[in-house]
């Protein structure tokens, strides 16, 4: 194996993977988290819909810097805010946000600072990027399934489920029945039967397909938990 391996540019500066120098990490895969952003911009783009009512005079780091640095840290196992107290020096980290790391507050104040309206502004973001794939299509098939996620603490909506008897989330998927993406992830309480929202989502849905697709043949595909009054309109 070479000693010194170039893994892409900025700008004229090229980033290179060494095995021996003074100063490492222990999270190299950083650069492959650093390079799908840079090929796909998903977290520039959701950074612009997430509300910013702070102070600009006394701003040291924008929502999508605070995003980012979140996003990477959940992604490499990182999963509390206080993680940021071992990994502020690691180079590889300041290096990819050219700069020093948020400090566990600031990153919990921004993750607080969401409400429902981010929320939804998000999911619409998401739906929007969606649809936006779906080019000329004639036929989409949505499945809609549940998944338990157990929870091993005291987190918010963590429930106790009788079905699984286990604390968990009750976690609700719309997924493409032919490529497998993701159409909408929902978290709900662990408590929750597997029909809990889904209608009124599944209308959303329908709605923002049917806007850029009217005659697209849309057809909803689940198991018999998902079977109820509400959901006997939409699928006529």
């Amino acid at each position: 194996m070479r000693n010194k391996n170039t893994l892409f540019y900025r700008g004229k500066t090229s980033v290179e993977l060494t095995f021996s120098s003074s100063e490492i990490s222990s999270d190299g895969s950083l650069i492959m988290l650093e390079k799908l952003e840079r090929d796909h911009r998903l977290i520039h783009y959701y950074s612009k819909l997430l509300p910013d009512t702070r102070d600009s005079r006394f701003i040291t780091y924008t929502r999508k810097q605070q995003l980012k640095q979140r996003v990477y840290m959940i992604m490499l196992g990182y999963e509390d805010a206080n993680d940021v107290n071992h990994l502020h020096n690691d180079p590889l980290f300041k290096d990819v946000l050219q700069g020093d790391l948020a400090s566990q507050p600031t990153i919990s104040r921004f993750e607080n600072s969401f409400d429902k309206q981010a929320v939804f502004k998000f999911c619409d973001a998401w739906l929007y990027k969606y649809v936006s794939s779906l080019s000329d299509r004639k036929r989409i098939v949505i499945d809609v399934d549940s998944t338990d996620d157990p929870t091993h603490g005291s987190q918010q909506l963590s429930m106790f489920n009788g079905y699984y008897s286990q604390f968990m989330y009750n976690e609700l998927f719309f997924h493409d029945g032919k490529t497998g993406q993701i159409i909408l992830p929902v978290l709900r309480p662990g408590n929750s039967h597997s029909n809990k929202w889904y209608v009124s989502i599944l209308k959303r849905i329908i709605i923002k397909i049917r806007e850029s697709h009217p005659e697209m043949e849309i057809i909803i595909r689940s198991d018999s938990g998902f079977s109820c009054a509400p959901f006997l309109p939409i699928s006529r």
